[in-house]
């Protein structure tokens, strides 16, 4: 080792670090005051300016402190980070400091640092830990590395996950809804903003319905529902998970400080000037957070026209004919995310003239649509669906909407104004059309009164649509047969076909949707079952003697037109 200097040819302002190089020989008198004043002015860690002048690598650096000092010498590429202490030494000390808690046994800690003459990142560890210190010394380059992994926070991450440009991006609040308190909005929360903004553009690019966000013990899950399968897309770091809640609900006009029972609210994303997207936002309390689940309510799938829904010509022009009559009941079935709404929004847009009178009372109203009186049922406030209907009829409507018949006093406005020259739309949750009229009759309503006001159901279900990469298959006659064909189908003209998987589907095989449908026109003989009490079972065979088709059948209709798979259809319908 060199001999030491003279403490009178060393500059007092240099750095503990420089001087031991100094002392050391590893650094000449001109390279330690030029780096020192190189470190001042960029305002860099001395270590740092060092090691990017190459004078010294940071291999030879470590066993140089360590030899100096006196230190132990620890090489990281052979430490299993995951064995580390956790929540010793905080984030914001670990990253400034440039230090990283080892081991603790009883009230000694064991540090990890690359400079030994930090002696205020000593002192600051043993003050905030109140445990004795032990440096370890360690490749510098290595510490940098290991620091990055423990302390990559949330910001990080979601700098990596956003990556594109959201500046014309923005999202508009109810206006009707209590204004925003800007106190409750953390300014440091930037990439929390552009994170949800680059989650709902890619949601909506990639044809999802809704976005759910889960909290769980260990990790938090972004998943899309998209052509009615949950994928998962992100998983962003647990710490964020309060933020992002608070975040959303603010913009959805939420409570931020009840984390306690379910709240509901909507959002609007503006993505141009002339598109604009509404979400239905969900929020349920979890054992490790609350889960919010977002419907992206996309207006423009209302003006799509009846075309593109997927009906077949004769269901088509059924449905029509029933809709344009000047008075009736029309229902819609089908499960949640069926398309229900979409169906009921293409038919009022289609009769939505400047003659026409059309109200609407939902639970949300889910699709803005321009010349259509919407109103939103607030059961606390007092307006539910039989007040708003009540309201209706004192409002010289032409048509009327309900969004769901759920109870029978609901039952039987709707269907007292459909038996009084209005034309009624509504919707029920059951399996398929018959159903739709045991339904009604189960909840109390008058055979008489069905028979006299219903005039055509419709069940619905949504299958995943092939996408251009399909193939054809062969599959035994036997299947096919066993899956609802009959003989006469099966004359080798066709083939179904299956889905493959291509960058266009995301390797699904599937891309968008196609809906199947059961239209059930009300004939004579099905008014007398109803009129006898007849079963669901009676309705469904008269129905097929009507030459109405039922789920299962327009769904083998579709795999023969090669518009989707047949396992898609058998897991979507039954016989």
């Amino acid at each position: 080792m060199a001999a030491v200097l003279p403490n009178s040819t060393m500059n007092t302002n240099m750095p503990g670090l420089a001087r031991a190089l100094l002392q050391g020989g590893k650094l000449s008198q001109q390279q330690a005051e030029s780096l020192s004043r190189q470190s001042v002015s960029e305002k860099l860690p001395f270590i740092d300016v060092l090691l990017q002048s190459a004078t010294i690598n940071s291999s030879e650096m470590a066993a140089f402190c360590s030899e100096v000092f006196g230190y132990p010498l620890l090489d990281l590429n052979a430490f299993n980070s995951a064995l580390l202490p956790d929540k010793i030494v905080d984030a914001k000390l670990m990253q400034t400091q440039r230090v990283v808690a080892l081991n603790k046994r009883g009230n000694k800690v064991s540090i990890a640092l690359s400079d030994p003459t930090n002696s205020a990142a000593l002192d600051q560890i043993k003050f905030q830990t109140q445990l004795n210190v032990e440096p370890i010394i360690v490749d510098h380059s290595l510490l940098l590395k290991l620091i990055e992994k423990l302390t990559q926070t949330a910001e990080q991450d979601l700098n990596e996950l956003i990556g594109d440009d959201l500046d014309n991006i923005d999202f508009i609040e109810d206006e009707a809804a209590a204004p925003i308190d800007a106190s409750t909005v953390d300014i440091d929360d930037a990439p929390v903003v552009k994170f949800l903004q680059k989650i709902l553009i890619d949601a909506i690019s990639q044809g999802a319905s809704d976005l759910h966000f889960e909290p769980f013990e260990k990790f938090y899950r972004i998943r899309f529902r998209v052509d009615g399968v949950l994928r998962d897309i992100a998983q962003p770091p647990l710490a964020i998970k309060e933020k992002l809640a608070s975040r959303i609900k603010v913009i959805s006009k939420l409570d931020i400080s009840e984390k306690r029972v379910p709240q509901d609210g909507r959002m609007k994303l503006v993505m141009s000037k002339t598109r604009s997207i509404d979400f239905r936002v969900s929020t349920l309390p979890t054992l490790f957070g609350e889960k919010i689940v977002m419907r992206i309510l996309d207006g423009s799938q209302a003006q799509m026209g009846i075309e593109a829904l997927g009906y077949e010509e004769e269901q088509k022009n059924t449905l029509l004919e029933a809709i344009n009559r000047p008075y009736g009941m029309v229902l819609v079935t089908g499960p949640t995310g069926s398309g229900k709404t979409v169906s009921l929004y293409t038919c009022l847009n289609i009769l939505n003239k400047p003659g026409i009178n059309i109200s609407t009372a939902e639970d949300p109203a889910e699709i803005n649509l321009p010349g259509v009186n919407q109103v939103n049922v607030n059961d606390r406030a007092g307006l539910t669906f039989p007040v708003a209907l009540k309201a209706f009829l004192r409002q010289d409507p032409d048509i009327i909407m309900v969004g769901e018949i759920r109870d029978l006093e609901t039952a039987d406005i709707a269907i007292k104004a459909a038996q009084t020259g209005h034309m009624v739309f509504s919707t029920l949750h059951t399996n398929d059309a018959p159903a739709t009229l045991t339904r009604l009759m189960n909840m109390g309503v008058a055979p008489f009164n069905i028979a006299s006001s219903v005039i055509l159901i419709t069940a619905q279900r949504l299958a995943r649509r092939l996408c251009s990469c399909k193939q054809p298959t062969s599959i035994p006659d036997e299947a096919l047969i066993e899956a609802g064909f009959d003989e006469s189908d099966l004359d080798g003209t066709w083939l179904p076909y299956k889905p493959v998987g291509c960058e266009r589907c995301n390797g699904s095989g599937y891309k968008g949707r196609v809906g199947i449908y059961q239209i059930m026109p009300i004939t004579e003989n099905i008014e007398r079952i109803i009129l006898n009490h007849g079963t669901a079972l009676e309705i469904e065979e008269q129905a097929q003697q009507d030459g109405v088709k039922n789920l299962r059948q327009s769904g083998l209709v579709k795999v023969k037109q090669g518009l989707t798979s047949l396992e898609e259809v058998l897991g979507c319908t039954n016989i």
